[in-house]
């Protein structure tokens, strides 16, 4: 019998208030670390929607986007707007942001800020990099292995995602590659594109390439980075990752980002790193 289907991420509550778009998140968003705290991953591509909702443009490709973490982003209601804040003819800016009841004030505040940067669709297809030049490639989905969540990290999020294992794993230390599926939806009743399934996944470069054992160490990241050159295709993202811990408390996550037709972009994450 197959698993079932993990419920969407997001339901839309009410998406014509002049405030921003009303969601209520699911439990699917909870992360590994708290069980009333959303993974990053649904956050971003919701924020990702946001920002391909206004831009809205087909003759402009998301070339960059950088997710700001301003606070722990509650698996409850939310609210999402977004704005062109740079508009032009072949270069776009557009601003996403994410907002959650502040309980002790009643107010909105905001828990997350996206920046993207959209650029115009040119043909380059005779300066194309060779591939593999400077990003290698790395084996399929279907070459990966499935593996159980390790104790000590909470379900939710994790187990939203098909995961395809390369090398590495959540419990072991160093570099690693997976591949990424979300079984669900983003938002309930809308397909994915893949721009939001790559977010979703690109999130976990983190914990696909930990250097510390999550039970004894917090190692969040206050951010995430895509630097795209190309669209992305398909449900599949393959994360080719690894971190770097300094010594005063502050790491790095970074992977190249593949699609099943090749690498696709870079992601980075800075991280703060404390014990628990």
């Amino acid at each position: 019998m197959s698993a079932p289907v993990p419920e969407p991420y997001f339901r839309l509550l009410d998406e014509d208030r002049a405030e921003g778009t009303r969601v209520e998140a699911s439990a699917a968003t909870a992360g590994p670390w708290f069980a009333d705290a959303q993974h990053m991953g649904p956050p971003s591509a919701l924020l990702i929607r946001a920002l391909e909702r206004r831009s809205g443009r087909a003759d402009l490709r998301l070339a960059r986007v950088t997710v700001e973490v301003l606070g722990k982003v509650p698996v409850a209601e939310l609210v999402v707007r977004a704005e062109v804040t740079r508009p032009g003819r072949t270069i776009e800016l557009a601003t996403a942001e994410l907002a959650a009841t502040d309980p002790a004030s009643g107010t909105l505040r905001p828990v997350a800020r996206a920046h993207g940067w959209f650029h115009g669709v040119g043909d380059t297809t005779e300066v194309v990099t060779v591939p593999g030049s400077a990003m290698p490639a790395m084996p399929g989905p279907d070459a990966g292995t499935t593996r159980d969540i390790p104790d000590g990290w909470l379900p939710g999020y994790l187990t939203s995602v098909d995961w395809r294992w390369i090398e590495g794993g959540l419990d072991l230390s160093g570099p690693g590659r997976a591949w990424g599926r979300i079984k669900g939806q983003v938002v309930e009743g809308e397909e994915p594109t893949p721009a939001q399934r790559l977010a979703a996944v690109a999130d976990s470069t983190n914990g696909c390439a930990s250097r510390l054992d999550l039970r004894e160490w917090l190692f969040v990241n206050t951010d995430l980075t895509l630097h795209l050159h190309r669209e992305p295709v398909g449900e599949w993202t393959g994360l080719d990752a690894d971190s770097v811990i300094g010594p005063e408390g502050t790491g790095t996550a970074y992977s190249v980002l593949h699609d099943e037709q090749g690498p696709v972009g870079r992601a980075a994450q800075a991280l703060t790193v404390r014990p628990r």
